[in-house]
């Protein structure tokens, strides 16, 4: 609890005025109400990010910013939804306290096994939440893109997914990765357990027309890059997305969490949040 007291009272300074803070699309008749939000891993890149772009927005209040260890459900009846930017295998437990006091849920956390999914799944029975490889308007555009991409040229472009992130990441390949690539599998209509080609070594053979091929590369402090390359005999199509601030993933989750307040119960991504669908 030491930690939490401390954010909040780092966090009491001067707000922009309310002509100078911008509301996102979709607010309307929300302007007059604040969403209020609890922060889950406010220790992280993400959880400080976080803190600092709510101030930007119209609408939205941090009133509580914890981490792995603090009382996170002795928070929650004064907030309206939780933003987790913990570690995947503390979201289950976050996504039932959650469901247990009715409060909407943002999940930033990637790598989940099985177990954990269906727990979360469970979860969401009882209340809404945005569970997203990835907040980014522009990779959320990058997944649109890619499925629109593989549908139009068809099975005759090898598919090939390269991802590249700083150097301190821990699971491979990254979440926004491993979402093109089920595109791209259901795009195909293959398995991707089957179709995956995670790098290539030694005397492999020639590619063959149903492979996925997966590239992941760690350096530095690289934030996140994406490529989807379409490759046919004569030409190729890439479609990169490349990320230069954490700030682009904290807004789109901020705006997730005003968006779901309020939606029924039930798993929604981004792509619903920005009317993709």
């Amino acid at each position: 609890m030491d930690f939490v007291a401390s954010t909040l009272r780092v966090n009491r300074v001067p707000l922009p005025q309310a002509s100078e803070r911008v509301p996102f699309p979709g607010f309307r008749d929300r302007l007059t109400l604040v969403t209020r939000i609890l922060v889950n891993g406010a220790k992280g890149r993400m959880g400080q990010a976080l803190i600092h772009c709510a101030r930007q927005h119209a609408g939205l209040q941090i009133v509580a910013a914890t981490d792995v260890g603090d009382d996170l459900g002795g928070w929650l009846p004064q907030v309206d939804a939780v933003i987790d930017f913990t570690h995947h295998d503390a979201t289950p437990g976050v996504a039932a306290l959650c469901a247990a006091a009715g409060k909407a849920l943002v999940i930033g956390t990637t790598g989940h096994d099985e177990a954990e999914k269906a727990a979360i799944r469970a979860a969401a029975g009882r209340i809404p939440m945005v569970w997203a490889s990835n907040y980014s308007t522009g990779v959320n555009t990058l997944f649109w893109l890619t499925r629109k991409a593989a549908e139009i040229l068809g099975p005759s472009f090898d598919l090939e997914v390269i991802e590249t992130h700083h150097r301190l990441k821990k699971d491979s390949p990254s979440g926004t990765a491993t979402t093109l690539l089920e595109i791209l599998g259901d795009v195909r209509k293959v398995q991707l357990e089957e179709a995956l080609r995670h790098g290539r070594k030694g005397i492999v053979g020639e590619r063959t027309s149903s492979e996925i091929g997966i590239h992941a590369v760690r350096g530095g402090d690289v934030v996140g890059d994406h490529t989807v390359l379409f490759a046919a005999v004569g030409e190729r199509v890439e479609l990169t997305h490349k990320a230069s601030s954490r700030e682009t993933f904290a807004n789109g989750a901020l705006r997730a969490a005003a968006w779901v307040v309020g939606r029924a119960p039930g798993v929604y991504d981004m792509q619903d949040v920005l009317g993709l669908r």
